[in-house]
């Protein structure tokens, strides 16, 4: 099976690895996987090099890959979108601080789910804004947004935008219609206006949640706006490509103008590689898919095993977030480096008792990180 492979990272300056470069500790930090690239992103890009030429690409104006776009989302998410809608971006991070930027005014607050991924948390204040942490809650064995919370914060008039991400890193939940809804309802009844990070979207492992964009909401009416990418999913991020779907013309122009003059263009290559990877790799994907929800189940399974740790089996994402309070350590992130596992630290995401760890791997290094993880615990 491909996804079995391993895949010497150490000569590629690969940011994962080169953390903890000549020490040995298994590096499972950083949202990119350990996979190769399905043959058809691999042959579109090739294709696309021996052109010869990399000058500059009008995005907007990239008719396949903005019909790939839209293609993409009518099949996997029933959405029928106009390629008017797609502002193309090179990440969903710049695309969230130019959505700060586009729809608030110094010292608004800004509502923002935790935990939550590093510059997702740190968005708010780049741009001198207020951020006002909404916290998650444990409901029938999954995480979700504490929307009591919400609704309470929302009705301050400073708060301005709520910046949500969905499916959620690191907690890997997928927000039911039913809690969309009640969102939709809170922000519109507030004038608060929504920013969706739904970067994990196509990577939905519990067979019966399903991923409803948060821009497809009716309530809305076209205002809402939802990041998207083929990066997470076709382990793709380095071409440094994404796209935000932003229906109503207003919010648009606010959006594209921020953007000016601040965020660049998305490479031709990214371009390439969504447009190749949401049109010949529906095969890859579902194999993807499979392989990761056994990688998943099995953390789980043994995570059950270890005292003092626990796991709530995330429905989305290849990113599990795990409460190491039972231990009793002082730092848990020192902890598993200690054992020779390299997670990313719960206190970058807003809890210090928690470690989150990638199983975007092949099968083997994730037994490795168990077996050095039982040894100490």
């Amino acid at each position: 099976m491909q996804f079995d492979n391993i895949i010497d990272r150490t000569p590629s300056y690969s940011l994962k690895w080169e953390r903890y470069k000549g020490r040995n500790i298994l590096p499972m930090w950083i949202a990119d996987t350990e996979f190769r690239c399905a043959e058809p992103i691999l042959d579109a890009l090739k294709e696309r090099t021996e052109h010869g030429l990399m000058g500059y690409t009008l995005p907007n104006d990239h008719v396949m890959a903005n019909q790939a776009v839209v293609d993409w989302l009518g099949r996997q998410y029933d959405w029928s979108i106009s390629p008017d809608w797609i502002v193309w971006t090179p990440g969903v991070v710049p695309a969230f601080n130019v959505a700060c930027k586009a729809l608030c005014q110094p010292g608004d607050k800004v509502l923002i789910q935790t935990p939550n991924y590093p510059p997702l948390i740190a968005a708010p204040k780049l741009n001198n804004l207020i951020k006002v942490d909404i916290g998650s809650v444990e409901v029938d064995g999954r995480w979700t947004i504490d929307l009591d919370e919400l609704e309470k914060q929302a009705a301050d008039p400073a708060c301005k935008l709520f910046i949500m991400c969905n499916p959620m890193n690191p907690i890997g939940s997928v927000l039911t219609s039913q809690e969309l809804e009640r969102i939709a309802d809170i922000c519109i009844s507030n004038n608060v206006m929504l920013c969706s990070d739904e970067i994990h979207c196509d990577i939905i492992l519990d067979e019966n949640a399903k991923h409803i964009p948060a821009g497809k909401l009716a309530g809305f009416k076209g205002e809402a706006i939802t990041l998207m990418a083929a990066s997470k999913t076709f382990n793709v991020a380095g071409l440094g490509t994404s796209f935000a779907i932003i229906e109503d013309p207003a919010t648009r122009h606010k959006f594209n103008l921020a953007a000016k003059a601040m965020v660049p263009w998305v490479t031709v290559l990214g371009l390439t590689a969504t447009q190749a990877a949401f049109t010949q790799c529906d095969d890859w994907h579902q194999a993807f898919l499979r392989y990761l929800r056994g990688n998943r189940d099995y953390l789980a399974t043994e995570i059950a095993k270890i005292s003092g740790l626990k796991l709530l089996p995330p429905q989305a994402t290849f990113l599990a977030w795990i409460d190491a309070s039972g231990l009793g350590v002082e730092n848990p992130q020192k902890h598993f480096e200690d054992l020779g596992v390299g997670p990313s630290p719960g206190a970058d995401f807003g809890d210090k008792n928690c470690v989150r760890i990638n199983f975007g791997c092949p099968r083997s290094e994730l037994e490795r990180a168990i077996e050095l993880i039982k040894a100490g615990c």
